[in-house]
């Protein structure tokens, strides 16, 4: 059989453009990156370095101040980090059962078309823009807690509240969380529920022991991206938080305020103190992703250690 060279010679050179311009590619991407990082870096620590042009910031105070006064200049963000953890893991608790089994239902139980039509559903609510859930919250969970507040007597700020924000997320990560899940399950290999079913299992604790166990990885990534967008949601979460200014807040019905909201809330200027400093709060929200992943993480090992993984 003949070589041709020519072609061969230019198949390898086409091989190795390619290779070079999607390196080049992946480069500039990454130091988009890069540039982003050290900048908001650079900004976010300059506030508590001597010789700060608008004033020298005190680090502790900022890290567990109990009142976030823009106005007056006082930034404390220890209550904002508590309101923070507290309403993205409760939403994190209320989404994450509801999104496991809607993704066993859609991957193992429902019929064909059932099952196509119930995720076409889901990945149609992963497509709404986050303004559009923030309407619906100020519109109608706001009612709601409203509503539930009125049966205890309690009164509310027309709504908005630390319940109505955990609401509003868990609604906001059930798609991304139901739809990574589903991918997950359905690629657990068939032989380990075959084999299970041929060992006396039921299909439900087939399902439940087996699939789920093995498709923990999975799971558990959606989680972590389910939790990193409650941590980084601002616009609707600020339509319904209300605008505490101390704290934390440990009442559902009480007002709330975040670290995204903090971030967008007031914003006029770029430039100045007021301006540096939400930088710094993007790097404590940076920092409160990193732990929660790595916490998640570590649930992750934990369960189904003695199963199949």
């Amino acid at each position: 059989m003949l070589i041709d060279k020519k072609r061969v010679k230019r198949n390898k050179a086409l091989d190795k453009f390619f290779r070079g311009f999607f390196m080049a590619m992946a480069i500039l991407s990454s130091s988009f990156i890069v540039i982003i990082v050290l900048f908001v870096c650079a900004k976010g620590i300059s506030p508590f370095l001597p010789g700060y042009e608008y004033g020298q910031v005190d680090l502790i105070s900022f890290l567990t101040g109990s009142i976030y006064r823009q106005d007056q200049g006082i930034y404390g963000v220890g209550f904002i980090i508590i309101n923070t953890l507290i309403s993205a893991f409760l939403a994190l608790v209320i989404s994450f059962p509801l999104s496991v089994l809607t993704a066993l239902f859609i991957a193992k139980i429902a019929p064909k078309k059932l099952s196509a039509a119930m995720q076409s559903v889901v990945e149609l609510l992963a497509a709404v823009p986050s303004v559009v859930y923030g309407v619906f919250a100020s519109g109608v969970i706001t009612g709601v807690v409203e509503w539930i507040a009125s049966l205890f007597g309690i009164t509310t700020f027309g709504g908005s509240s630390l319940l109505a924000v955990v609401l509003l997320l868990a609604i906001m990560i059930f798609p991304t969380l139901t739809s990574m899940s589903i991918t997950a399950i359905r690629a657990v290999d068939p032989n380990l529920e075959q084999a299970s079913l041929a060992l006396g299992a039921t299909k439900t604790q087939t399902n439940f022991k087996i699939c789920l166990t093995a498709a923990k990885s999975g799971i558990f990534a959606g989680a972590i991206l389910g939790l990193g967008r409650a941590y980084g949601e601002a616009t609707a979460v600020a339509m319904v938080a209300g605008n505490k200014l101390f704290g934390p807040t440990f009442n559902p019905f009480d007002i709330t305020r975040t670290l995204t909201s903090t971030m967008l809330a007031g914003l006029k200027e770029t430039t100045g103190l007021d301006y540096d400093i939400r930088f710094s709060v993007g790097l404590v929200l940076i920092v409160v992703i990193f732990f929660s992943n790595w916490i998640l993480n570590m649930v992750k090992k934990r369960i189904g250690r003695n199963s199949v993984a």
